[in-house]
């Protein structure tokens, strides 16, 4: 409801005279504050503005303070805090919730805002996942090759093609996913390359174009949702998806390097791009043998695919099937792949000597830069979500902002060489080598305690 309409149908805002909505009082009737004479839709508009206006120009954690300020302006004013239908609007323009996890929508509020100054604050708790690793029988089949975060799930996907879920609460393995057998064209070729999981399901992956669901709830078996073509296409690089596609990433086949789908009707709904050109050899090779990566295939906001390999990143719209929406290219030192990553607005680049930045997807604008330090000696992996910039070298993770690029603090623990990173606003998770073959899953936990 707009506020001109909200104030049309407030019976105190002047009806009764000729003077209109300026009449003064009658020295009959008593006297009202100037603030009680705002409709609680008008006041809930304000207060959505207060914090949407605060948090664009000081930071997302400004919009708590900001919103505390309105509160305290009356009663009637403090009366509009206790809108729930207030909270939803505050939770999805501030923290762009649409999902209740909370009772309430304040709740919801209050708790993201709160595991937003955690992170800020170093303020996490640190755990190591369990799985029993006795029933794989390959040298390859414990080293974890990616990982995806949902709110309730972690999932993990490891070089034989098996995906191990963990529920986050109690942080245990709960399910193991693999693949229907199929002959191999290489050693690495049944790998995960992605996952996406949904409300109710997860899709997975393979490095031989192979894409497979299965049913959260452990209900019925992992079924091929589509059979890769892996001579015709060449290797998938990275696998991601939203609610209405899947994109992948092929290197292998000029002109294949992407392949968009419809995850409802699972058909193929468009492919070709030459961003993976300059690296069709090495992406055979990506079959047999550990090779640097070669892409990164990311989804940010409404529907836009970004990828990024050594030479260039590319965004493409998705509604409108490959259509490219911006380039940004770095020919003189070279992107380092493994230092990308998005979120709903902007991504984050390195080049090869450590020189970072965070630019916006639909502009390249750069939003701010920051450096890091011994990326030109040492494997860089790193991650992003709305309000900070994760990079891990050397077995050492830091940590900057995304909205002006400082510097915050390191993580206290050590993790070793990084096989693979995800964040989002309550969880960091990283899966790193170990000197028995066997990755180490690493989860923190920045939720308000």
């Amino acid at each position: 409801m707009s506020s001109s309409s909200s104030s049309s149908n407030n019976g105190d805002s002047g009806a009764g005279g000729s003077g209109g909505v300026f009449e003064a009082p009658s020295p009959s009737r008593p006297r009202r504050g100037a603030n009680d004479v705002w409709p609680e839709p008008f006041l809930e508009s304000l207060a959505v503005q207060v914090a949407v206006d605060a948090s664009s120009s000081a930071g997302l954690l400004a919009a708590a303070p900001a919103l505390a300020n309105v509160f305290r302006v009356c009663t009637t004013w403090q009366a509009v805090s206790r809108s729930d239908h207030l909270w939803q609007l505050l939770s999805r323009q501030v923290w762009a919730r649409t999902h209740l996890m909370h009772d309430t929508w304040r709740d919801e509020f209050i708790y993201r805002h709160r595991t937003a100054r955690n992170f800020r604050t170093r303020t996490h708790t640190y755990f190591t996942l369990q799985f029993d690793p006795s029933d794989v029988d390959e040298p390859d089949s414990l080293s974890c090759r990616c990982l995806t975060l949902s709110d309730i799930y972690l999932a993990a996907g490891f070089a034989d093609g098996t995906v191990r879920l963990f529920l986050l609460n109690n942080r245990l393995h709960v399910r193991t996913l693999r693949p229907p057998l199929r002959d191999r064209f290489g050693r690495f070729s049944r790998a995960v390359s992605g996952i996406v999981i949904s409300d109710s399901r997860l899709t997975f992956a393979t490095m031989d174009g192979d894409i497979h669901v299965a049913d959260i709830d452990g209900v019925g078996h992992t079924r091929t949702a589509y059979a890769g073509d892996i001579v015709n296409d060449g290797a998938l690089v990275d696998f991601t998806g939203c609610a209405r596609w899947w994109v992948g990433l092929f290197a292998g086949v000029p002109g294949r390097a992407f392949h968009i789908w419809d995850c409802n009707s699972e058909e193929t709904t468009f492919v070709g791009g030459t961003l993976t050109d300059p690296e069709a050899v090495m992406g055979w090779h990506t079959l047999t043998e550990l090779t640097t990566s070669l892409g990164r295939l990311r989804i940010s906001g409404n529907e836009t695919a970004v990828a990024c390999t050594r030479w260039k990143i590319m965004a493409i719209d998705l509604r409108n099937q490959g259509v490219i929406i911006g380039e940004d290219e770095e020919q003189r030192r070279g992107l380092t792949v493994t230092g990308f990553d998005t979120n709903e607005e902007a991504y984050v680049r390195m080049d090869s000597r450590g020189n970072a930045s965070v630019r916006r997807v639909n502009t390249q604008e750069t939003v701010c830069e920051f450096r890091v330090s011994g990326a030109a000696q040492r494997r860089v992996m790193g991650c992003v979500n709305r309000l900070h910039a994760l990079m891990c070298a050397g077995g050492v993770m830091r940590v900057w902002e995304v909205e002006s690029g400082a510097y915050l603090y390191s993580i206290r623990e050590r993790v070793g060489e990084v096989d693979a990173i995800v964040a989002d606003e309550r969880h960091v998770a990283v899966a790193s080598s170990s000197s028995t073959a066997q990755s180490i899953i690493h989860l923190w936990d920045f939720g308000a305690l």
